[in-house]
């Protein structure tokens, strides 16, 4: 690590500290989706016998126990569940609102690196080619071809980290993001059947 830090300069620490802040992110947001993962079917026909039978109390335990996107909606929903139709619905689709920012927590920034990452590396490379050019031209006609090479292969190893760390990141990235947004179009499809089940429970 201090080698590649020598090498590299500052643009390999930046590139090295940006990897640091994407493993953090993803390995959050990882266990943020894993906690959140409930067996959705399972929990609504809890809920749906629970409220078929007048316990609301109960079904809202039920979702406080089960702490999940579709379980804040229910509770929402079942604390509405005197208003009309519109009203619940226009609850549990604000509800769904305040959600989504949950979901997409720190997405943007780990999109972020994805796409600096490279960037980073190719900065360090031309730079990096500069310094080396620049040394071997103080030397004059007589410097040493070996000291260019030796310049050259440290100035591509910014390129290098920058693609290796850029591969895992945007593969995670888009896992993430495609995860996010069938979350959020199954929620969009979950509301009015909590209508229903909720006024179907009266």
């Amino acid at each position: 690590m201090l080698e590649l830090l020598q090498k590299g300069g500052i643009i390999m620490g930046f590139i090295i500290l940006l990897s640091l802040i994407a493993a953090v992110i993803i390995i959050e947001r990882l266990i943020y989706f894993r906690r959140i993962r409930v067996d959705e079917e399972t929990l609504i026909s809890r809920l749906k016998t629970t409220l078929q039978k007048g316990y609301h109390d109960e079904a809202l335990s039920i979702c406080e126990s089960s702490p999940a996107p579709i379980t804040n909606l229910m509770r929402v929903g079942i604390e509405y569940r005197q208003f009309p139709k519109r009203e619940i619905r226009e609850a549990i689709l604000d509800a769904a609102n305040l959600e989504i920012p949950k979901l997409e927590r720190y997405l943007s920034a780990l999109g972020t690196i994805a796409h600096i990452t490279p960037l980073l590396g190719l900065l360090g490379t031309v730079t990096g080619n500069i310094r080396a050019f620049g040394v071997l031209g103080s030397f004059g006609s007589i410097g040493d071809p070996g000291l260019l090479a030796k310049g050259i292969s440290e100035a591509l190893l910014t390129t290098a980290a920058g693609i290796i760390v850029a591969l895992p990141v945007i593969s995670f990235y888009n896992y993430l993001v495609n995860k996010v947004s069938h979350m959020i179009i199954r929620l969009e499809n979950r509301v009015n059947d909590m209508v229903l089940l909720l006024k179907g429970a009266d």
